[in-house]
């Protein structure tokens, strides 16, 4: 297969990436695509929090250079898995990423996303080497109001469930490290330039997690079940993994190419234009339509946990100084996430764990990096 990102791959070839939480949903597409370009990838995480999972569907291990199963929180297997990979780039995206879980395990949450942040911190501090330090959080990390505008990199952090605030508490963990370990007027002394990245909610073939809205509704269409939707008129900004993962790496590429440019050591949102933000009950008339058969039920009712209604993200700074912008409509989001699905659950079971799905998840990263060609 031929490379269509040419300047990705320039940046990332033959660098050394290490890579948390690289057997979730957006770690295993992130590692993929890393692979793909050339870079030595190292994972390192807990086992795939899923079966199915993607990690294992898109064969991603086979890709790897190296793979620790392992919690961000054991700081002494950390540093010393770091310290193994000398990275170039640090990509973290390990984290406990389920709102309704949170109220569950709120100290849990709490723990893996603030103190597993301040781990990965501490291990980068540990390396005392040049590197580029992106941390992905969520684009839950603001204080919600629920305004119809978007929110901005520069607007209050919060949070009202556990999740939202252990996010926004993530953030200012990467704040505090950034002013007072990795300040970007002393990049030449330190060498380490630290982003943080704030994205919406994330669709593509492959999420099994709980209460993820595309794999509730692949497993009810593919089992002849009409699907159950708990908020339907809940309003998100929904975006293909490949969007986010994209401007990650495009950050990660310039952050390398230019280390001493303060602008890079910042928060960035990724998330689609308002044109693409759409209710959960439109999402699914999309996903059914794309699946060729099919139906849902509303199935919302009192009692349950607090999920905020309204949220957008600003992407103005994104598009401005980096030039990254949204390339996929939400149909079309939604219509290669429903055929990706489609394509596991036809295959006979006995094959869903061979890595079949990695030949058609490169290609749909080699669709997506054709969008990318020519600006």
């Amino acid at each position: 297969m031929t490379d269509p990102l040419p300047a990705l791959s320039a940046a990332l070839a033959r660098r050394s990436v290490f890579v948390t939480g690289h057997t979730g949903f957006k770690g295993s597409w992130l590692s993929l695509w890393l692979s793909h370009l050339g870079a030595r990838v190292t994972g390192y995480a807990l086992p795939p929090p899923t079966n199915p999972s993607a990690f294992v569907a898109c064969g991603v291990r086979d890709g790897l250079a190296a793979h620790h199963e392992a919690d961000i929180r054991d700081n002494e297997r950390l540093t010393k898995a770091m310290r193994d990979c000398q990275p170039d780039v640090v990509l973290h995206l390990a984290a406990q990423p389920l709102v309704r879980a949170s109220y569950e395990q709120p100290r849990e949450t709490f723990e893996v996303n603030v103190v597993g942040t301040a781990s990965v911190l501490d291990a980068v501090r540990a390396l005392g080497r040049p590197c580029a330090v992106v941390v992905v959080t969520s684009d839950k990390c603001y204080d919600n109001r629920e305004h119809t505008w978007g929110y901005r990199e520069t607007d209050p952090l919060g949070g009202s469930d556990p999740y939202s605030a252990s996010k926004g508490a993530a953030e200012m963990v990467v704040a505090s490290y950034r002013h007072s370990f990795f300040p970007p007027e002393r990049v030449p002394q330190h060498g380490v330039t630290l982003a943080s990245v704030r994205a919406g909610n994330v669709i593509g073939g492959g999420d099994w997690a709980q209460d993820r809205i595309m794999a509730d509704a692949a497993r009810s269409l593919s089992s002849g079940q009409p699907v159950s939707v708990r908020n339907p008129r809940s309003l998100r900004p929904w975006q293909h993994v490949l969007e986010p993962l994209g401007g990650y790496l495009l950050l990660a590429a310039r952050m390398l190419a230019a280390p001493d440019d303060g602008r890079l050591a910042d928060a960035w949102n990724f998330g689609p234009s308002n044109l693409e933000v759409v209710t959960v009950g439109s999402l699914v008339d999309l996903f059914v339509a794309a699946w060729g058969c099919g139906s849902w039920q509303d199935a919302s009712s009192g009692g349950q946990p607090h999920e905020a209604q309204l949220l957008r993200l600003s992407i103005d700074k994104a598009v401005t100084v980096l030039g990254w912008r949204p390339r996929w409509s939400v149909g079309e989001t939604v219509r290669r996430t429903a055929h990706w699905y489609r394509a596991f659950y036809e295959q006979p079971s006995t094959a869903r764990a061979a890595g079949f799905m990695r030949d058609r998840s490169l290609s749909e990263i080699a669709d997506y990096g054709a969008t990318l060609v020519g600006g």
